[in-house]
């Protein structure tokens, strides 16, 4: 067939480009790109050092001026600190706490955000208000009333008294309030004309359709309690219950173990951080969906 147009046929408007617009948002578009990456490597310098220096020589780690890339890659640190640090038992520590905490947090935190989101009773908004108020307050201010009630409850030196204390959190719960306001309430009226009760609503419809704030609050929350210092290292006297920043940390201090060794710290350091980075990978494309839609109703 010829591509030349039909006899008769009005010929298409040629369309036009924007004159000049490619080339004035070109610079600015550069400029963003740059001011990015400077923010980016401005943030992952610390990490991108933490994580070489675990494979650096004692002698590459004194250099000056300092070496960025280890000439001679080595695994040295990490065999110093897994000889003079029980680090698996301090790690099923961190992991175990962690992940209760982070458990228990989806659980009540979900609970206590559809009844403030989706279900009428007298009271309400009044218990909302605290949620926002408890968000204002300074978490170290309620470390001392922490203390003394789980001492009174003899849960020191035991991952109850670890875990209770922040078994729910104010953000959680203002967080899945506000995404499972975004769920229509048609939706769950048709289910409840249906004859479901409102725990099968709960799991069955509700808890699915917010799988991207549970993946945002599983984040912040696992990241909190996997880096909690100050509350393990007041409530554990114990060695055998410390978390692992309680126990590098007292490796660090301690100079008949660490010895001044830095590559045995960054070593250690990398160690900890990694759970956390490989968590937010898997859960990346659920977190950025739940902070893009968090609020929206």
């Amino acid at each position: 067939m010829s591509a030349t147009s039909a006899p008769g046929a009005v010929p298409a408007p040629p369309v036009k480009k924007p004159e000049g617009r490619t080339g004035r948002l070109r610079p600015k578009r550069v400029l963003v790109y740059v001011l990015l990456s400077a923010g980016l490597l401005v943030m992952a310098a610390p990490f991108l050092w933490m994580a070489l220096s675990a494979f650096k020589t004692q002698r590459e780690l004194t250099a000056s001026p300092p070496v960025w890339l280890p000439t001679e890659w080595t695994l040295d640190n990490f065999r110093e600190l897994f000889d003079k640090l029980n680090l698996p038992l301090y790690f099923m520590n961190s992991l175990i706490v962690a992940v209760l905490v982070t458990v228990s947090n989806l659980v009540f935190c979900s609970m206590l955000g559809y009844a403030l989101a989706k279900l009428n009773f007298a009271g309400r908004n009044k218990i909302f208000g605290l949620v926002l108020g408890a968000l204002m307050v300074p978490g170290n201010l309620m470390l001392l009333p922490l203390f003394v009630l789980m001492s009174k409850l003899q849960l020191i030196d035991t991952y109850a008294g670890l875990v209770l204390p922040f078994a729910a959190g104010a953000f959680g719960v203002f967080l899945m309030r506000q995404f499972m306001q975004s769920i229509p309430d048609e939706l769950l009226e048709a289910a409840r004309m249906d004859g479901a009760g409102e725990w099968y609503i709960f799991w069955r419809i509700v808890m699915p359709l917010v799988k991207p704030a549970l993946a945002t609050l599983s984040i912040f929350t696992f990241l909190g309690s996997w880096n909690n210092f100050v509350w393990p290292l007041i409530a554990t006297n114990d060695p055998d219950k410390y978390t692992l920043p309680v126990a590098l940390a007292t490796f660090a201090t301690d100079p008949n173990k660490a010895g001044g060794s830095n590559g045995m710290l960054m070593a250690g350091s990398l160690l900890v951080v990694l759970p956390v980075v490989v968590l937010f990978i898997a859960l990346q494309r659920h977190f950025t969906q739940g902070i893009a839609t968090a609020g929206m109703k």
